[in-house]
């Protein structure tokens, strides 16, 4: 996951808490977090980074849309990340003492 930009591990997590993670179900949810329409131009060609990485798996929801799976080296990834975050925020939400 350290080689993925933060945009596509968003998508990577985005996807993850999906239902059904299909191109504009994915830009929505990050359109809404960026505050700003994220363009197809700028979606698609990172979907198909992690899918050439092997982190999604794309496929035929009908023929006008693709569904994204996140793969489970994908799974594997997000939880080496949450781990590794963890070690830095553990404290965060610790009381202070006083």
């Amino acid at each position: 996951m350290h080689d993925l930009t933060g945009f596509q591990r968003d998508i990577l997590y985005v996807t993850t808490g999906l239902e059904e993670p299909h191109g504009l179900a994915i830009k929505d949810e990050l359109d809404d977090y960026y505050e700003h329409e994220i363009n197809h131009g700028r979606l698609y060609p990172n979907l198909d980074d992690l899918v050439n990485k092997g982190l999604l798996e794309k496929g035929e929801l009908d023929k006008r849309t693709n569904v994204y799976t996140v793969t489970q080296r994908g799974l594997r990834e997000i939880e080496a990340r949450r781990e590794w975050e963890s070690q830095y925020l553990e404290d965060v939400n610790a009381p202070t003492p006083s």
